[in-house]
């Protein structure tokens, strides 16, 4: 099913008219930053409240099957050019950094032995070669406005102004706002850094929130071209870090639950309701107006909701400490959110930054008055590369000459006169965990070019109309489907051109280690309790000194189930290995396996399992509790079924 009818007939909707039908349609497309698939009550959140969100979803048609990128800027690109991610090589969150100087290698030029792929750089522009959207429909006569975020480029060369907006109002650098509230801080000119936020945003009262303030301008834009066609690109600010609020929301929202038990967070609620507050001023703009029904609106966000910042083991609890510029968001952080990430994307799995649902499926909504039927739903799979042949399709224009369009007009979607011409859909994400996927019917595979260590396996095969949350799966199951969807990506590689991975040619397995065995370095690697060692004759000479002898390491950080091999020589016994994964303080007990010394002369080649999922953090190999008696170990070896290994030769 690709839509369902909520409210108005087809055949009643298909008498509608309006007096602007013959007019060019306004655009505005209204991007939120970092709202998440449940972010919002009109998608079943029960913490968050977004009645304007909730009223634009009865006026419009609500796809639950549309997609953005992991993270900001690729996505943001994807939408004014149309194009992959793959094809305009704007591929991670990195439009505030200085661009490359021209003839750069994409490559970095090492790369980590761990890895064993060189992964290419992300172009941190919009480059200005690319025929905008908004270039496309001021050359057809509409006023343009960017208003908000950019994060498509840190010099003036490659800033809205360049790319077909007349008028702006934006800041660089700026993977968020230069501040929630005024004073801005912002200069007319200069080179935009860290430290000088470089652009044409004035600052207001002081206190001021920006999102009001973002809001403001883009009304004042509406009121100047009310009688022209306009285009407004208003991209939010919201709800991306470093996390302003208004602390009445967020107060109000500290004292409520979540009957769902997911989302908690008082300050990403107070945000979301800063943002729908923007939502409602616009709409109730455009009906004072009388331009809602000539209107086409977008409502979308860049990427999914973020579920990592701000929790205390995030690398940001241990460097911001007091004195630190960064320290009183985190306290404020702490007092109202305590522990929590920004938000929970549940059912979804994971989030920003992740190739899984909870990182690339957002909210869409599309409103068009005596076009689209009010209240209606699809489940089409749309994603950013779709709006720009979308608009143009609206205002009845063609795309630009020469330009490639990878995405497909969702217009006959909308009127529910047909199909979309596709059910696939690509991610290319070679950065974070590097990944790419298809989305194709109810089926996503999800392709790596190598195992993480918390991740794996290097294809996930998925049913999403069985298995949302990407719980079950179902690659070794499902071979043939395996390699249908991988011909997909075969093509779609082909056909968009990316720099893809390379082999990275100082890699060197996990587990190896060029350093010489020296006893200072198993020292450092094998904490020895009860016992002694020395190294000796090719092995690891050990004399047990009391009860329960082991030695014990950190360095065996990988997923089970973990395969040890041991080479020994000395007295049979009884002896096992303990463990305990990230997740655990302690050692639980009988979390252990079992092993066995025979009663054989010479050394013996002994191998078992340590039978567990999660990802081990300390090992420790207990020995027969002999006392006085001498055991030699020649290797000992642990590895995992994704080749992940740790081993120790103490034969070289």
């Amino acid at each position: 099913m690709f839509w369902k009818k909520i409210s108005l007939p087809l055949l009643a909707l298909a008498c509608i008219t309006t007096a602007n039908a013959t007019e060019k349609p306004n655009v505005v497309l209204f991007l939120v930053d970092d709202m998440g698939w449940m972010d919002t009550s009109a998608y079943g959140s029960e913490y968050y409240e977004t009645p304007n969100m909730e009223r634009l979803a009865k006026q419009s048609m609500r796809f639950t099957d549309a997609y953005a990128v992991p993270l900001c800027s690729p996505c943001r690109a994807s939408i004014l050019s149309g194009q992959y991610t793959s094809r305009h090589g704007v591929t991670s969150a990195s439009g505030h950094q200085p661009p490359a100087e021209e003839d750069t290698s994409p490559y970095p030029a090492k790369a980590s032995p761990n890895s064993q792929f060189i992964y290419p750089k992300s172009k941190n522009y919009l480059d200005p070669e690319i025929v905008t959207i908004a270039e496309v429909l001021k050359g057809a006569g509409y006023r343009t406005a960017h208003l908000g975020k950019w994060h498509l480029g840190l010099m003036p060369q490659h800033w809205p102004e360049t790319q077909g907006f007349e008028t702006t109002w934006h800041a660089a650098p700026d993977p968020g706002p230069p501040s929630y509230f005024s004073p801005y801080g912002v200069s007319p000119e200069g080179n935009p850094t860290s430290k000088n936020r470089v652009g044409n945003i004035t600052d207001g009262p002081d206190g001021e929130y920006i999102t009001d303030r973002l809001t403001d301008e883009a009304i004042k834009f509406v009121k100047s071209h009310k009688d022209e066609p306009f285009f407004l690109n208003l991209w939010q600010y919201g709800v991306h870090g470093p996390w302003g609020h208004k602390e009445e929301y967020t107060k109000y929202f500290s004292e409520k639950e979540d009957p769902r038990g997911e989302q908690a967070n008082p300050i990403m609620a107070s945000m979301l309701k800063s943002v729908d507050d923007s939502l409602g001023r616009l709409l109730d703009t455009l009906d004072e107006l009388k331009l809602t029904e000539n209107t086409l609106f977008i409502f979308y966000s860049d990427n999914g909701g973020n579920t990592h910042s701000n929790t205390p083991n995030s690398k940001q609890d241990n460097l911001i400490k007091p004195g630190h510029p960064k320290y009183p968001q985190l306290r404020d952080w702490r007092k109202w959110a305590g522990p929590l990430p920004p938000t929970n994307n549940a059912p979804l799995r994971e989030g920003k930054g992740r190739i899984y649902e909870g990182g690339q499926r957002v909210p869409l909504m599309v409103r068009w008055p005596g076009h689209i039927e009010p209240g209606s739903e699809s489940d089409t799979i749309v994603g950013p590369i779709d709006l720009y042949p979308t608009i143009l399709d609206a205002v009845g224009l063609e795309k630009p000459e020469g330009h490639i369009v990878d995405g497909l007009s969702i217009l006959p979607v909308l009127e529910q006169k047909s199909d979309l011409d596709r059910d696939t859909l690509f991610t290319w994400f070679p950065h974070l965990i590097p990944a790419v996927s298809v989305r194709s019917g109810d089926w996503k595979l999800i392709q790596r070019w190598e195992p993480h260590s918390i991740y794996t396996e290097v294809r996930e095969l998925y049913n999403l109309k069985d298995d949302i949350g990407e719980t079950n799966n179902l690659a070794s199951e499902m071979p043939e489907k395996v390699a249908e969807l991988e011909n997909l990506i075969t093509g779609f590689i082909a056909d968009t051109k990316p720099f893809e991975p390379k082999p990275n040619p100082d890699y060197r397995k996990p587990g190896t280690n060029d350093k010489p065995l020296t006893m200072e370095r198993i020292e450092a690697e094998l904490k020895a309790r009860m016992c002694q060692y020395q190294l000796k004759d090719g092995a690891l000479s050990i004399t047990i000194t009391g009860h329960s002898p082991f030695l014990g390491t950190a360095r065996v950080r990988m997923p089970g189930p973990i395969s040890v091999e041991m080479k020994v020589k000395g007295p049979t016994g009884e002896a096992h290995v303990d463990w305990k994964t990230v997740e655990q303080k302690d050692f639980p007990e009988n979390q252990s396996a079992q092993y066995t010394i025979p009663d054989k002369a010479g050394f013996q080649n002994i191998s078992f399992e340590l039978p567990t999922q999660a990802n081990t953090a300390t090992v420790r190999l207990y020995l027969p509790a002999n006392k006085g008696a001498g055991y030699e170990i020649k290797s000992l070896k642990f590895t995992n079924t994704t080749g992940l290994e740790q081993t120790w030769d103490f034969t070289k």
